[in-house]
Parts: C-alpha cells; structure tokens; sequence
C-alpha cells in the first residue's frame, strides 16, 4: 500500500501529492515502481522488510537510504515474546519514502524539542527520536510482566511461567542487539550530515539522539543481564518449592502409614490379643493415635 503524505501538526496526512511517500508492505507492482522510478536499490528494499538485516546507512548517488531497527507492535498472538522489525527510509532531495514491512505508527512521540519543520530530514529526525520512545516503552512493559511472572513462579509449579520468562530474555537479547545496530546507522547518519544537508539545530538534535539511544541500549542490556542472572535463581526457588512439598507429602503419607499398620496388624483373621476385650475397638483406635503422635514427636525433634 502507497501513501503520500505531508506532515500537519506532528502527524503524517494522506495528500494527493506529498513529500512523504509511505510504503507498507509493498506488492510487486509498487516494488517495481520504487526500484525503477526511484532507482532504490532491490536489495536495500529487500532489507527493509527484512527483519533479520541490521540496522545501517548507505549512501546513493540520488538519495540516502537507512535502514532502522524498530519494536513491532505487541499483540496477543505474540505470547510474551517482542520482536523486531526492520524500518526502511530513503531520503532525497525533495522527498522522502518510508517502508514498513507492516503498518504501524511512526510520528506519534509529541512535539519535536526543536521546531521542526515538515522537510524530509526532520521526519526522520522524529522517526529516529519515535523508535527510541517506543523501545523504551517496551523496556516497561518487559520489566512489568517479568514482575508478575516472578511472582506467579513462586507460587505455582507451571512451567509456562518459567518459558514467558524465557521469552522475555529472548526478547531483551533482540532489543539489545537492535539499538546497538540502530546506534552504528545514527552515528553513520551524523557523520554523513554535512552531505545531506543538516541544519546546525539538526545535526545536535541528532547528538541528541544518539545520546537517548545509547541510554536505551543500557537500559535494555541491564535489564538482560538481571533477567538471565535471575532466571537460575528462579529456578532453583521452584526446585526447592518442589522439594518442601514432596518433604510435607511424605510425612502425611508416613502419618497415615502408620495408625494403619497398627489397625492393619489388630485386623488380620488369626486369634491376636484382645480380641475378645469388649473395649478392643478403643484400644486399638488409642494406640493408633499414640502412634501417629509419637511419629509426629519424633519427627520434630529431627527437625523435618
């Protein structure tokens, strides 16, 4: 699906002619009209619906082409796992062609802490500043359901817990290793500024930039490093919650054992003593308390 847009108040409004080209899932016959129209190279086009590529800058005769790293919007099919994908922006002179392997919001991060106008440039400056915005946000999230899953791991043996927590790790292994691509493309991108015709305003809104992105790439590495550390220590609390119980199963079995064995032994069809006692039936039930008591007493003085 082609758009073109222009920039009105921070959000991006379809137009009949616009600045902004935006492409989400492209089919073949808008591809054939960006390769051969725009002369984008297929292969960097391929990379930005390619959610495995890493983040960069290339640099073409007529345009500039980055390729962004960005969260994908969580849904509930996902089931705790975040995943990454990749954003593609390719910058001209007069226009530029943003392309999204699926729709998703792009300017939606507030006013920009500069005034921007609505050239190309500045769009990718709040597209830069956006992604970083909503890895951050995700970071809350992650940190908020490993949270509650941490809890719920501590009181119930299910291992689904334990496997979100797994997916969360994984999910923070992609996050790290996307803003750190992102950070490689961002400084590419500042040192290329004086080619693509940075402002002095926009060049430190991108030092900016990358500052911000480099504070979310600590973030999300911390965050990694805590849940993996924590992930064996989870686990070991839920080994021994598992062992407390089975321990608290078998002294009730063990409790039950044996007032059965004394009734058991007073049961058998051979001639035992008192059987012919007309209190026989209160004896036996006494001495099979005395004994569950005395298995009891005896049991905490060993301390189980």
């Amino acid at each position: 699906m082609l758009r073109k847009c222009q920039l009105v108040d921070g959000r991006l409004q379809t137009v009949e002619e616009g600045p902004i080209w935006l492409v989400v899932a492209p089919d073949e016959a808008e591809r054939r009209l960006l390769v051969d129209a725009l002369k984008l190279d297929e292969h960097t086009l391929n990379s930005a619906l390619d959610p495995d590529e890493l983040a960069r800058l290339e640099l073409e005769p007529e345009h500039a082409a980055v390729i962004l790293k960005r969260p994908k919007s969580y849904q509930k099919e996902d089931d705790f796992l975040f995943k990454v994908l990749s954003t593609g922006l390719f910058l001209f002179k007069d226009k530029l062609v943003v392309v999204l392997a699926e729709d998703a919001p792009i300017l939606d991060a507030g006013r920009m802490p500069y005034k921007a106008a609505a050239v190309p440039v500045d769009v990718i400056l709040r597209i830069l500043y956006r992604t970083i915005i909503h890895f951050l946000e995700h970071l809350r999230v992650i940190g908020m359901l490993s949270d509650s899953l941490e809890r719920r791991v501590n009181q119930s043996f299910d291992n689904r817990h334990l496997l979100n927590l797994f997916k969360l790790q994984k999910s923070l292994v992609y996050y790290v290793s996307a803003i750190s691509s992102n950070a490689v493309a961002i400084e590419k991108l500042k040192a290329s500024g004086p080619r693509l015709g940075f402002t002095q305003e926009q060049s430190e809104f991108l030092d900016d930039v990358l500052i911000e992105n480099q504070q979310c790439y600590r973030q999300a590495e911390i965050a990694s490093n805590i849940l993996a550390s924590l992930m064996d220590a989870r686990v070991s609390v839920v080994s021994n919650n598992l062992n407390l119980t089975m321990k608290t199963l078998t002294i009730i079995t063990l409790t039950i054992m044996v007032p059965t064995f004394v009734v058991s032994a007073f049961s058998m069809n051979v001639p035992m003593p008192l059987s012919g006692h007309p209190w026989a039936f209160w004896i036996v039930l006494g001495l099979a308390v005395t004994a569950s008591g005395a298995f009891l007493t005896w049991g905490r003085y060993k301390k189980w």
